[in-house]
């Protein structure tokens, strides 16, 4: 509902941010529902279907909702000839539609917009169709995406010059993205009145790309609804020796993240601990997650309808990444649970203030993991210190409540 201050806002969604499932939908989500509470709202996202379409029915009581079906799936062959010979990266690629910018075109038509916000840069391009249209453009950068790529490259391209091909075709294909995506991420920096980052680390990388536009980078942090997920929700005693992660299985990163948990830290957990286990909760796993699972040291639960009972489940939650950028919600969310969290530095990066031994315990290495890991499993007391002060940090600085008034503030500053 627009309030005597309210603004009229296009949102334009790569996918459908309900129900609210993986990172970026549950950011959009978020940041939609927050704004319809004081502004106009329209949504213009994809949906692969008709029953996607329908499951968006409770968002039309915050804002108006419109739907294009897609984007088309696109397969290999015609990302490799992509990738060869377009300047673009892979990202501005993928969404690519005449259906969904004609009907971009017909909001436009319609009415004004103060506001028309890209949510990743995904959409980017069809925000700039409304450049003349609107009065000021957003763009949502869920990570500094060239930084992802960089990190990508240069972790594959390692293994790859030990003999292991896929990880030197992944490394390539990763490097000539991460070229392709600084240029890319540098023109829209200077095209955009706004671009919106969820760390102070994506602020400080996406300026380096382009000194000048710094002062149009605004820090809109990822966030939590503490009044929904808080400890004890799923009412289930911890079990002893089970570690949880949680997340989109399909994501390279996360991928990656298991691959090294599984194949060098818990066996070294599980030589001083036998009963200790992995349960990996999500969606979209693939082969290569799908061939970890062996029913007894690793557990591949797959998508559930809540996670929460996995967090409560869990003496330990693990965050084992080594690539990407951004900030993490799972993260955020396992937090807000006062789970007792051991994570990689990259895992927590972008939670500003956390630190190690206060809130969660860090380590990098393999067996640094694995000792913390076990320090968790041995000393449940501990756990609950950390859990209960990683909640309250999360409660006063990452609370959706909190961060929503901050993107509208960005709205307002001169870039």
């Amino acid at each position: 509902m627009r309030g005597p201050d309210g603004m009229k806002i296009l949102l334009l969604a790569p996918y459908p941010p309900f129900p609210p499932r993986g990172g970026g939908a549950l950011r959009i989500y978020h940041l939609l529902t927050g704004l319809a509470a004081r502004h106009d709202l329209t949504l213009l996202t994809f949906a692969p279907d008709a029953g996607a379409i329908a499951a968006l029915a409770p968002l039309r009581d915050h804002c108006r909702v419109a739907t294009v079906i897609g984007p088309q799936p696109r397969g290999l062959a015609r990302r490799a000839i992509s990738t060869l010979a377009s300047p673009l990266p892979d990202m501005a690629l993928r969404n690519a539609s005449p259906a969904f910018a004609e009907a971009l075109s017909r909001l436009l038509a319609a009415e004004r917009f103060d506001i028309v916000q890209a949510e990743s840069i995904e959409l980017a391009g069809f925000a700039l169709q409304a450049r003349e249209l609107a009065s000021r453009l957003v763009l949502d950068e869920f990570n500094a995406e060239y930084l992802l790529q960089r990190r990508a490259a240069l972790a594959d391209l390692r293994r790859g010059l030990a003999l292991r091909p896929r990880a030197l075709a992944g490394g390539l294909y990763s490097l000539v993205q991460w070229r392709k995506l600084a240029r890319y991420e540098r023109r829209l920096l200077r095209s955009f009145d706004r671009v919106l980052v969820v760390s102070e680390g994506d602020r400080a990388a996406l300026g380096r790309l382009d000194g000048q536009a710094v002062k149009r980078l605004a820090v809109v942090p990822n966030g939590v609804d503490t009044a929904r997920v808080r400890p004890g929700a799923a009412r289930r005693t911890p079990s002893a020796a089970t570690l949880v992660f949680t997340g989109t299985l399909d994501y390279r990163p996360n991928i990656d993240a298991l691959h090294w948990f599984v194949g060098a830290v818990l066996p070294l957990v599980r030589a001083r601990r036998s009963d200790a286990r992995l349960q990996i909760v999500g969606r979209a796993a693939g082969p290569a997650l799908r061939a970890l699972h062996d029913g007894v040291a690793v557990e591949l639960v797959g998508e559930v309808p809540e996670v929460a009972p996995y967090i409560d489940g869990a003496a330990a939650y693990v965050v084992p990444m080594r690539i990407g950028g951004g900030s993490r919600l799972k993260l955020l969310e396992a937090l807000a649970m006062e789970a007792p969290v051991v994570s990689t530095p990259m895992g927590a990066e972008g939670v500003e203030g956390l630190r190690d031994g206060v809130h969660l315990l860090i380590a990098d290495r393999p067996a640094d993991f694995a000792a913390a890991t076990l320090r968790l499993l041995e000393n449940p007391a501990l756990g609950a210190r950390l859990g209960a002060a990683g909640r309250a940090h999360v409660a006063a600085h990452y609370d959706w409540r909190a961060i929503v008034p901050r993107l509208e503030s960005a709205y307002h500053e001169d870039g």
